[in-house]
């Protein structure tokens, strides 16, 4: 990568060359967690066990989000993919429903998706999920893209029911919840005995011995998009995956990491007897900051990268630390003595991209080239952003790297256009 985050291809013989030309990324979208505005944000700003907000300060979430969806919208963005979560009175992650917000967004935006980012099975019963995604895959004329995961904030799971502590029941019960959501949407009638659940309860109904039940009412759109994190790429989780044709979201965007997964997920994919090419049916996730220099992007942005290590740091989700730095996480400042990764060190390692819009090309050009199946990627600012600066990335990006994406296909579809 060059000074100002512009990444290049080296030949064997040393020179340079640009990318090649292939035009499968074609569908942006972003990614919001849910966060409101934060006051004292980075390393020496409020502690995350110390954040308390106000409910009236939560509920700006709304109007946050519903600002970004309308812009986008505009913009020509595909999808806006929301985080369901539960009880954060820290302001980090605060939309606990996906669906029934979805609808709403729908009725103020004229093309835009919106995906579910995803909905924690384990919090929910199968029914109940697969009859509300129903009601919204209808009324929003499918605009609603669904999307399952395991969770992993033990606050949220086990509060509501589910099991987090234990892994293995964790996976069980959310197998065999998606199993029962994939039955309610496919069959006109069904039933299910497994160890978590028996469906339909085994009752006298009307007169009736109930063996089987209905979904009322299905989704309009069959076979149901559906889509779920990568996190572990374990054998196990992708083959389920491919059995239900499950599409995989990466985070985190960087093109080193996401070789394993990428690889993995194809490699589910030909045990099933189905030939993927690299990143296919996979979407690829990309934090970044634009700004004239890479310099002055650091330094904007430093602020919120130290934020996201304080959140996701003692969940797991910061590689590589230990036990003794994401204690240090927890604490004001001291970061450098403790040797934190810095927003450098991610941008190094491709889960950042700071830089001018030029170099943002470069990098997605690059991606293509690594993973000629790809046709999705996630562009998100992380936490902690405030909500104008936000809108301002997200048109900066449509207005100055999507064009170039956009542009070609059409050239490709057009040859009188070339």
């Amino acid at each position: 990568m060059s000074r100002d985050g512009k990444y290049i291809s080296i030949t064997s013989h040393g020179r340079l060359e640009a990318p090649q030309e292939n035009l499968m990324l074609k569908k942006f979208s972003t990614l919001f967690a849910g966060h409101v505005d934060l006051d004292n944000r980075g390393q020496h700003g409020t502690p995350v066990n110390e954040r308390r907000y106000s409910n009236e300060h939560l509920v700006t979430v709304f109007e946050k989000t519903q600002a970004m969806a309308q812009l986008m919208d505009e913009l020509g963005y595909d999808t806006l993919w929301m985080a369901e979560h539960h009880f954060q009175y820290e302001g980090y992650e605060c939309i606990p429903n996906l669906l029934l917000f979805s609808v709403h967004l729908a009725q103020v935006t004229k093309r835009l998706r919106f995906g579910c980012g995803f909905n924690i099975t384990p919090m929910w019963h199968p029914l109940r999920l697969a009859e509300d995604f129903a009601m919204a895959d209808i009324l929003t004329n499918g605009r609603v893209i669904f999307g399952v995961g395991r969770g992993y904030h033990t606050r949220e799971v086990e509060t509501l029911g589910g099991p987090m502590l234990d892994a293995e029941a964790n996976r069980e019960i959310f197998e065999e919840q998606v199993e029962i959501l994939f039955k309610a949407f496919n069959e006109e009638s069904f039933s299910h005995q497994g160890k978590y659940y028996t469906l339909p309860a085994r009752v006298p109904y009307r007169g009736y011995e109930l063996k089987e039940i209905t979904l009322v009412p299905r989704p309009l759109r069959l076979p149901v998009e559906c889509w779920q994190p990568i996190v572990s790429s374990t054998q196990r989780g992708l083959d389920f995956m491919i059995k239900h044709r499950i599409k995989g979201i990466i985070g985190g965007g960087s093109a080193l990491m996401a070789e394993a997964p990428v690889d993995a997920y194809r490699e589910a994919a030909q045990r099933a007897g189905i030939d993927l090419q690299l990143g296919e049916d996979l979407c690829l996730g990309v934090t970044f900051h634009l700004a004239d220099t890479h310099e002055k992007a650091l330094r904007e942005a430093t602020p919120f990268y130290e934020e996201y290590v304080k959140m996701f740091a003692p969940l797991g989700f910061v590689r590589s630390l230990t036990p003794e730095q994401i204690e240090a996480v927890g604490r004001r400042g001291g970061w450098a003595e403790a040797r934190i990764p810095t927003l450098e060190d991610a941008v190094k390692a491709g889960s950042w991209y700071c830089g001018p819009p030029e170099g943002f090309i470069a990098y997605l050009q690059f991606l293509e080239d690594k993973y000629p199946g790809l046709e999705y990627v996630n562009v998100a600012s992380t936490m902690g952003v405030p909500k104008a600066i936000m809108l301002e990335q997200l048109e900066w990006f449509a207005k100055e790297v999507m064009p170039a994406f956009r542009d070609r296909a059409v050239r490709a579809s057009n040859p009188a256009a070339r």
